[in-house]
């Protein structure tokens, strides 16, 4: 019986080393979680009344216990490498379903596609049009979109200050003619397919606090808006702080513009002419130029026109109990009736962890330390087991010769 129980117990230190060693080995795999032999005593049952006196009969390997602790976080600067601070599993798709994986370590694909290094899709919420993100149904993450739709200008802002103490010109105005107006503030503004040309807006004094506003678009006149102000410098009219243009054609295939001027923050005190910010609203088609993600997994596309928009927010998923969750390799993961379903939700949000951008979690097995300790104390265990099936043969072997005489 001691060579049974002494067996057990060697293959259970043995099994503990195995474990022991997959842990090591991956100590450098990004997102990799270790595990724990757990062992239970084997006994026999007996009897009635003898268990006083029974014998265990070795022991038995019960589980390999998953370990989700969280390993240290990595910075890299590459903004598709993400890692969970907390609570949560990333969701990737590799064409057979849905997978859960720590390892952040994305990359952009030949399609387009965001994907694991062994091609799974990493999925997302994509926008619901009001702002938000559609948590009802997941999406391939990609950069598919590349391009940023020009915008025609529409209005422009100006503030700027015309000087009281102005003199009214005496000729007629021309925009060749310099002393027909007082002052002039250049802007570029776009047409409907993106292209650039520059408006100017051209000030003439016409009388006591009274001024003309004439805007001309590549030369061509958008015709005359009148202003006027009080005692104070304040503008009066119009009343709206807004002076509406005729459309020009610009004769590029190109939309008529059609502009309007804010004019709200426009004064007329007695000091020197000056041009504060003048903001316009459209801008020229842009590409792809970078993503970001935040803390929260929303993923922004910036364009190279200084546009962004969101494209989706990343899917993160929980579980009731991740330890029931069922190794696939490749460090993922699938559900199983002993995690429970996926429970789906944001980042930073509720139970779930913060994304950290242009990081990677490392495996918690990384600090070799702990599981050097834990190899030489299985070491040890078989080592021990050992003696006793050594020991239990000399007795054996002795009983042998003592029958035999």
């Amino acid at each position: 019986m001691a060579l049974n129980t002494a067996l057990s117990g060697i293959n259970a230190a043995q099994s503990d080393l195995n474990v022991i060693a997959n842990n090591i080995a991956n100590a450098n795999t990004t997102g990799f979680k270790g595990s724990r032999a757990e062992f239970a005593d084997i006994f026999a049952v007996t009897g009635l009344n003898l268990n006083s006196t029974a014998v265990g009969s070795g022991v038995t390997l019960e589980k390999v216990a998953q370990q989700f602790n969280q390993g240290d976080l990595q910075t890299t600067g590459n903004s598709l490498d993400l890692a969970i601070n907390g609570n949560g599993f990333f969701a990737v798709n590799n064409g057979s379903g849905v997978q859960y994986t720590r390892a952040g370590d994305f990359e952009k694909n030949s399609n387009g596609y965001v994907t694991t290094p062994d091609g799974a899709k990493l999925q997302i919420y994509p926008p619901n049009g009001n702002g938000g993100f559609d948590m009802s149904t997941l999406k391939d993450f990609s950069w598919q979109a590349a391009q940023s739709n020009a915008t025609a200008t529409s209005s422009i802002t100006l503030t700027s200050n015309l000087p009281a103490s102005a003199t009214a010109p005496t000729t007629a105005f021309s925009t060749s003619d310099s002393t027909s107006y007082n002052n002039a503030a250049p802007v570029t503004v776009y047409d409907s397919q993106g292209g650039s040309h520059q408006a100017t807006v051209y000030y003439v004094k016409t009388g006591t606090n009274t001024w003309d506003a004439n805007l001309y678009v590549d030369g061509q006149s958008a015709g005359t808006q009148s202003m006027t102000f009080d005692s104070t410098g304040k503008l009066t009219t119009p009343t709206n702080g807004t002076l509406a243009f005729n459309s020009v054609t610009l004769g590029n295939g190109s939309a008529p513009l059609a502009l309007s001027l804010n004019v709200t923050n426009t004064t007329q005190y007695g000091t020197d002419y000056s041009a504060g910010p003048i903001v316009q609203n459209g801008f020229e088609a842009g590409t792809l130029s970078g993503i970001d993600i935040d803390q929260q997994g929303v993923v922004t596309a910036t364009y190279s026109n200084n546009q962004s928009t969101q494209i989706g927010q990343v899917a993160i998923a929980n579980f009731a109990n991740v330890q029931g969750l069922r190794q696939l390799g490749n460090t993922t993961w699938a559900s199983s009736t002993d995690s429970g379903p996926a429970t789906w939700g944001t980042a930073n949000a509720g139970e779930y962890g913060t994304i950290q951008s242009g990081e990677l979690e490392s495996s918690n097995t990384a600090d070799t330390t702990a599981q050097l300790v834990n190899m030489i104390q299985a070491q040890r265990n078989y080592q021990a087991n050992a003696q006793v099936l050594s020991t239990d043969n000399t007795l054996a072997s002795s009983l042998f010769n003592a029958v035999s005489r």
